[in-house]
């Protein structure tokens, strides 16, 4: 993954001297997120697809990058599907996610879903219910919660064991039975998605692998002819690591002969990502308004927090940082700032859980300088708190793609 800092840097720089305030900003590359969308598309072996999981960042600049380059969009509500296609009326979408609305449901026909990823039989009977109304025949995959020998497990574990999310694959059978009876839906394939956060290419690929060999095995045992295996995404980003991360050109390379190996040639193979995608491309910056020393720890406190980027406390790590420094200084009396020592960034909340990052040795940090997140473009500030002490969101705005996509900034 490319880290265009210089650019960051130089957007940041051109903010600041026009802010009339301390700056709190997202700033998204939209060059960085198509070049590496580019290198992950095209190393994926001949019979995979790859969909775009919109809950990551569904801001429409990154959609508009991305939409050329993906299969199509992966949601996971109502709200997602209305969105996309609002702004996409023709690209490939795909619904999944757990608890769906008859009215989401029957959102899924109107606007013409390639299929819908079923969790449960009660979600199959409604779905069916509301198709022969239209008198549509809807494409479905199951959902299926996986149990699997030697399961290498994740921080975040969505199946494999007792979870609210698919269908237990003890209850295979009696699904297929209910298929059999229903003329408005079809079935496609099955979908898997029992864990997120994986940073171990090896583990990712004999789990994919294992997924092939059951669904080849459940293909033989009830004659089934289906068309895809959706393996769900999963791929995370090592945040504590940064120079460590998913190693994706040797995953690709395993990839190419499992079709062939499990008996499922002529089956579309589907990831759906979102974090592997997005996140590399997104920063968060806040610019330091104090620093202070308490009981032996030194705290550099941002402009934002949390509530703006909830990514290092709901993945319980210390975030990476860079500082950029500032020259300018417009107070009388001199600069606070931090040399050689450890320290935590903490944003403006009112709770000790508002913590960004922790015992990070630096070289050197003033009042008016930046603190600037990288890999804050997924699952950051699409799952925070934005209204908690009603303090006024960050700034956003998006570095340009090239002129040959016809995508400009979008501030």
């Amino acid at each position: 993954m490319e880290l265009r800092l210089a650019e960051v840097f130089d957007s940041l720089r051109n903010a600041k001297a026009v802010s009339a305030e301390p700056l709190c900003a997202y700033v998204y590359d939209l060059e960085g997120l198509r070049r590496h969308a580019e290198r992950v598309t095209a190393s994926l072996p001949e019979g995979y697809e790859l969909f775009y999981a919109v809950k990551a960042n569904s801001d429409e600049p990154i959609l508009r990058t991305l939409a050329p380059l993906v299969k199509g969009f992966e949601v996971s509500s109502g709200g997602e599907l209305a969105w996309v296609r609002a702004h996409f009326p023709d690209t490939p979408v795909i619904f999944s996610g757990p608890g769906k609305l008859d009215s989401e449901l029957d959102g899924a026909l109107e606007h013409r879903v390639e299929c819908v990823h079923v969790e449960s039989q009660h979600e199959l009977r409604r779905l069916a219910t509301l198709a022969e109304r239209r008198g549509m025949v809807q494409g479905v995959l199951l959902r299926i919660n996986l149990a699997v020998e030697n399961l290498s497990e994740t921080s975040l574990m969505m199946g494999g064991k007792p979870t609210p999310f698919g269908i237990p694959d003890q209850q295979l059978e009696e699904c297929l039975a209910l298929l059999q009876g229903q003329a408005g839906i079809r079935l496609q394939g099955f979908h898997f998605h029992l864990l997120s956060h994986q940073l171990d290419a090896h583990a990712h690929l004999q789990l994919v692998a294992a997924y092939l060999a059951q669904v080849s095995a459940w293909c033989r045992k009830y004659g089934l002819d289906i068309g895809q295996v959706n393996v769900g995404g999963g791929i995370g980003i090592n945040y504590r690591q940064p120079d460590r991360q998913f190693d994706w050109t040797a995953f690709c390379a395993g990839l190419a002969t499992l079709p062939e190996r499990h008996s499922l040639p002529g089956v579309a193979i589907r990831f759906e990502l979102g974090r592997h995608l997005a996140a590399s491309c997104g920063y968060y910056v806040m610019e330091v308004i104090d620093i202070k020393r308490s009981f032996g720890k030194t705290f550099l406190v941002g402009r934002g927090g949390t509530h703006h980027f909830r990514t290092p406390h709901a993945q319980g790590h210390s975030h990476p940082f860079h500082i950029l420094p500032f020259e300018e200084w417009a107070y009388p009396f001199p600069r606070p700032q931090a040399c050689g020592e450890q320290v935590s960034v903490v944003g403006q909340l009112c709770t000790p859980k508002d913590l960004l990052a922790f015992d990070k040795t630096i070289e050197s940090a003033r009042c008016g300088d930046l603190v600037v997140f990288p890999y804050a473009g997924a699952y950051a500030w699409h799952i925070s708190h934005h209204d908690f002490l009603r303090h006024p969101h960050p700034a956003r705005w998006y570095l340009p793609v090239e002129e040959r996509t016809g995508i400009g900034p979008d501030a």
